[in-house]
């Protein structure tokens, strides 16, 4: 959409940065407006917030677009997209956006103890997971939240060395086998494609 009026994208913090980076080697006018990561621990504030925050944003003229999954909102995101009229991004969470549901569905059947990792949460852990559990303060309680995990999974965007020893010390942590499937953010970048597309009824510009 270059050239077109910015979109405001309401985005959960867990996709924001990717949501920043493919818009901007994309082309496209986005004005970010990210909310917490740490809401996942509280879905049922996302709804709400997202209601007001997109509220106030179309009262000043923007097209909204909500770059959230269901997010564990159990539809009340869904109903407040249905009474504002907007768009939200597929699936039940940001590991659909990112492997498929159909894939996810399959690692969790292959094994239900699958604890899932995104590179969001592998370069957040010690705040978005760690501390929020009290395992900055009480690390033998790790063995009590994940007793009954077998494996952590992480589905990786991009792996880079970085990423890679922070994953490797997550799953050490947690006293867990590490499986890398690289997923790359293709599924994510048609999804949020469509999203900043919405009613206009233009096609974007398919730089890639």
């Amino acid at each position: 959409m270059p050239g077109g009026p910015a979109v405001a994208v309401i985005a959960c913090g867990a996709l924001a940065g990717a949501v920043r980076s493919i818009a901007s080697r994309r082309g496209w006018q986005v004005e970010l407006h990210p909310l917490t990561a740490l809401l996942h621990d509280r879905p049922e504030r996302i709804a709400p917030l997202v209601a007001s925050l997109a509220a106030r944003l179309a009262a000043g003229g923007r097209r909204v677009g909500v770059a959230y999954a269901d997010c564990g909102t159990y539809g009340a995101l869904d109903a407040v997209c249905a009474q504002l009229g907007l768009e939200r991004l597929p699936g039940l969470h940001c590991y659909d956006l990112l492997a498929g549901p159909e894939a996810v569905a399959g690692l969790l059947e292959e094994e239900p103890g699958t604890y899932l990792l995104t590179d969001f949460l592998v370069s957040s852990f010690a705040r978005t997971v760690a501390a929020e559990l009290g395992l900055d303060r009480r690390p033998e309680l790790a063995s009590d939240y994940f007793a009954h995990y077998r494996r952590v999974v992480w589905l990786s965007e991009g792996p880079t060395p970085r990423l890679e020893a922070e994953a490797e010390g997550i799953a050490e942590r947690l006293g867990l086998p590490l499986v890398t499937l690289v997923v790359g953010r293709s599924r994510l970048e048609r999804a949020l494609e469509a999203l900043v597309a919405g009613g206009s009824g233009r096609k974007l510009d398919p730089r890639a």
